[in-house]
């Protein structure tokens, strides 16, 4: 399958993107179609999963998880190196794919395939390190004589809803994990980013991943849904928005969640910082993928004896940002994901202006491609400052006290990660232990992250860390075994009647 998808791409075909059911590539719901937002035309298209398909792809996850729990670690583990190795070959076809279902500039596509390899890998080495601990039962004179140890075993149906903002790696770090944790695993594909999740599942089959080990559906929130309230699913991996979660939340019941969720993240640059380091990395990660991203620079607070010096180095980083066809290598700037998101850009703009803050660049939209926006001094109840753009913009204000601006970053609903420049060790470790969010990149902006390092929020940003070793954790289950009358800690409580 994987070779009938690229081909589509290289022939510049629309791309079916068929649903994985019960180990084939069909189904018999109604097509929808993706069009290209850069394009303006149909790119792929996706058959709907149906009530009964639904219903029957749960029946099969339960009844093969037990098989895929049986195949031992070190051959999930092959198998994801192997996957691993197949990303890095196709990465420039995947690329071209993901380019033109959501009008993600090539080069960062190309760096997200790149991103999938390394996520593969990194849940290759962690299905070779699940273990289980020899218990000190004999600690306490209630254990003595006996003897306890654990293992971590897997789940059983794992459930995985991925965005359509990073649809590959994000993807690659839910299923990913969860089949090197043993477990067998529903895919519901963002209706954005149909042919790129198929591409990915397909690259994994043709890695070797049993049949029984991922089943992929397409649709929207009604099929979501629908496999969130099912009986048969044990543990779900959510990322998206926050009022989506929720509702993933109330639908599911009591089950295991990983909720990753929103962000208006910040980013604060001190003093001491280095300005013209601290605007290029603003202007490098506020607006990649168009500011698509749960923890993209949206609020920049500096010291207000470096803001003019700021603002103006910043508005030049970004001038030098290149807006155009995602197809183009030189592009930085492509397409948001359609024009409804680039619109919110322009609004919230306009509504900033009005509140008496200074649109210095940006602020317009042509199609679905936002121009790199930037607000200067809005007031905290504006829209750019209060709730999550999850688009080109970048809100700058001034502050004055380093103890105030930690509380005007915490009165967020969101906490995800947040930036920090500075040199002042005291700030760094203030910064660390009073924001409320789940990281904090110093002398970077919040929007850094490494695959194999914990990630995920507080408060309306979620729970959970999306990271294969973490998600591990949330995707196997703790079982104990108790030996009675059997104790390799030895048995007596007391010597001293064998030396009387």
């Amino acid at each position: 399958m994987l070779e009938v998808l690229l081909k589509s791409v290289g022939d510049a075909e629309v791309v079916d993107a068929l649903p994985f059911l019960a180990g084939a590539w069909s189904g018999e719901g109604p097509w929808a179609e993706r069009r290209g937002p850069y394009l303006r035309r149909a790119v792929s298209r996706a058959p709907t999963a149906l009530p009964a398909e639904i219903d029957q792809a749960v029946a099969d996850a339960r009844r093969y998880a037990p098989q895929v729990a049986s195949l031992a670690p070190a051959a999930r583990a092959a198998i994801l190196q192997r996957a691993s190795a197949a990303a890095l070959a196709h990465r420039d076809q995947l690329a071209r794919l993901l380019a033109l279902e959501l009008g993600k500039p090539l080069k960062d596509s190309r760096t997200e395939i790149e991103r999938v390899a390394s996520t593969f890998e990194v849940c290759a080495a962690e299905a070779r390190r699940i273990d289980g601990e020899t218990l000190p039962i004999a600690g306490w004179n209630t254990g003595v004589g006996n003897s306890a140890f654990t293992y971590r075993a897997p789940a059983g149906v794992a459930l995985a809803i991925t965005p359509f903002n990073a649809p590959a790696n994000l993807l690659a770090h839910k299923l990913g994990a969860s089949f090197a944790a043993g477990n067998t695993t529903l895919v519901k594909a963002p209706p954005q980013a149909p042919a790129i999740s198929a591409a990915v599942v397909a690259l994994l089959l043709d890695s070797g991943m049993p049949y029984q080990a991922v089943q992929l559906l397409h649709g929207g929130g009604e099929v979501g849904a629908a496999l969130c309230a099912a009986t048969e699913v044990d543990v779900i991996s959510f990322t998206g928005s926050a009022s989506t979660g929720a509702a993933v939340a109330r639908a599911a019941g009591a089950k295991r969640l990983a909720l990753e969720l929103g962000g208006n993240a910040a980013t604060i640059i001190c003093e001491d910082a280095d300005i013209e380091a601290a605007a290029k990395a603003a202007a490098r990660t506020g607006y990649s993928n168009s500011g698509q991203s749960c923890i993209s620079v949206q609020r920049v607070y500096v010291h207000r004896s470096r803001y003019t010096d700021f603002l103006d180095a910043f508005a030049a980083a970004v001038d030098k940002l290149v807006i155009g066809d995602p197809m183009d290598l030189a592009t930085d700037i492509g397409s948001m994901v359609d024009d409804d998101a680039a619109e919110r850009v322009v609004r919230w703009s306009a509504e900033a202006a009005e509140l008496g803050a200074t649109v210095v660049r940006g602020g317009t939209r042509k199609g679905a491609t936002a121009a790199p926006t930037i607000i200067a001094g809005p007031p905290a109840h504006a829209s750019v400052v209060a709730h999550e753009v999850f688009g080109a913009l970048v809100a700058v204000m001034p502050y004055d006290d380093f103890n105030t601006v930690l509380g005007e970053c915490n009165a967020s609903r969101y906490g995800l990660q947040a930036g920090l420049f500075t040199h002042d060790i005291n700030r760094i470790f203030t910064a660390w232990r009073r924001l409320e969010v789940g990281g904090l990149i110093v002398n970077g902006t919040s929007n850094f992250r490494l695959d194999h390092i914990p990630f995920g929020g507080v408060k309306d940003s979620g729970f959970g860390r999306e990271s294969p070793r973490w998600l591990i954790d949330d995707y196997t289950v703790v079982k104990t075994l108790m030996l009675r009358g059997l104790s390799i800690w030895g048995e007596r409580h007391d010597l001293t009647k064998e030396n009387q």
